[in-house]
């Protein structure tokens, strides 16, 4: 019995460093909002231009949703100026643009 409790209680700590880190992994990503995405191809599109942004490791688009999120390599800062001239550069206008973990 004392055992399957240490078993239990060990995996329910492992979970909660899983969870800590899986959070923490979280700091470098950006969300943006913009508008006239409409069809797979605006995704493909402004996808192509973001990932040419120094530092931006994947890009994500809900077209649905017309937000774009944004992964980065570690430590790296996006500068707003430039994200927003990647998304005019596809064609679309940046109504957004937020740190993901900093709030609404």
């Amino acid at each position: 019995m004392q055992h399957a409790i240490a078993f239990r209680t060990s995996i329910l700590c492992a979970l909660a460093i899983v969870v800590n880190i899986a959070a923490a992994a979280g700091i470098g990503d950006y969300e943006i909002s913009v508008d006239g995405l409409a069809c797979p191809f605006c995704a493909y599109g402004i996808e192509k231009h973001l990932r040419r942004i120094d530092g931006v490791e994947k890009v994500e688009t809900d077209v649905a949703a017309g937000t774009v999120v944004l992964w980065t390599a570690d430590e790296v800062e996006l500068d707003r100026a430039k994200v927003e001239q990647a998304v005019r550069d596809a064609g679309f206008e940046m109504k957004g643009f937020r740190k993901l973990g900093d709030g609404p």
